[in-house]
């Protein structure tokens, strides 16, 4: 047995269009405080959280207190904050998920710098 079938092309009249989503044009950009928000929140669960070792902790606060401190350009205080953090993150104590948060603040703050 033998089918066949027709089938009628109908041209795409889309193709030509640029068609997305209304929240794909929308484009939000966040300010260096905002972001700098954004990691000082970042710290504090760092802070908070006990199964942290304490010497970590306190660095935390430290790079915390030192963000905050406007008496240094934005620069230099986002360099000094990546570096102790990096060395935060490469201590052996730290847990997994300790040394995860560290490295997302240390991206959120590369977008700042």
């Amino acid at each position: 047995m033998l089918i066949i079938l027709r089938i009628k092309i109908i041209p795409n009249i889309f193709n030509n269009l640029c068609i997305t989503p209304p929240e794909t044009k929308m484009v939000i950009s966040m300010t260096s405080d905002e972001k700098i928000a954004q990691v000082c929140d970042g710290l504090n669960m760092l802070y908070e959280d006990n199964s942290i070792p304490r010497n970590i902790r306190r660095g935390a606060e430290e790079v915390k207190n030192n963000l905050l401190n406007a008496n240094d350009p934005l620069d230099v205080r986002v360099a000094s904050a990546t570096s102790r953090l990096d060395d935060l993150a490469n201590d052996p104590n730290i847990p997994l998920h300790g040394r995860t948060l560290i490295w997302n603040i240390m991206s959120r703050l590369e977008e700042i710098a």
